[in-house]
């Protein structure tokens, strides 16, 4: 087990050196790109780094590394502790911004559907609305006309009930 976690700190170190290698080769390119064999001193490098001979990444690690980050730990760890607040505050400030782009939103395109749909309800006739009420009951003013589908008596007069049209019949009496 000990091996194992003597191989990861090995690769941690490397891959740390190499990171910061990376990072500082993306400047010097720009000036010693003309100096003779840059290149091939670059590939020796990253090969002394590698060499389980030479341990330079473990050697820079420990020289240089190490005691930088031991030195600035206080530092690092209140930026990461800053750092998290910030963007926890930007997630909630473009978090009630996406609520706010998304109600409104929703707001305008109800409105162009309330628009559309009393333009919908205007082209309705009024005995098409009655049957919308929910119980498709007619409108009380006026009986609907009879139409297709609807059982009607012998002179295209509405069938009722016994007892409705005596009701009916009572109620024009009194």
């Amino acid at each position: 087990m000990d091996h194992l976690q003597a191989g990861g700190v090995k690769w941690m170190m490397y891959w740390i050196i190499f990171a910061l290698f990376t990072t500082a080769e993306t400047f010097t390119d720009i000036f010693l790109c003309w100096f003779p064999f840059y290149y091939e001193l670059k590939i020796a490098f990253v090969a002394w780094l590698l060499s389980p001979y030479t341990k330079g990444s473990s050697l820079l690690y420990r020289k240089f590394v190490h005691p930088t980050l031991s030195s600035k730990e206080k530092e690092i760890d209140d930026c990461l502790v800053q750092a998290k607040d910030r963007s926890y505050d930007a997630l909630v400030h473009f978090g009630k911004r996406g609520l706010n782009v998304a109600a409104t939103a929703a707001v305008m395109a109800a409105s162009k559907g309330q628009g559309a749909l009393s333009e919908r309800l205007r082209s309705f006739s009024m005995q098409d609305l009655s049957t919308i009420r929910g119980d498709g009951a007619p409108a009380p003013s006026s009986p609907p006309p009879p139409g297709p589908g609807r059982a009607s008596g012998k002179h295209g007069q509405p069938k009722m009930s016994r007892s409705a049209s005596e009701s009916a019949g009572s109620s024009g009496t009194a």
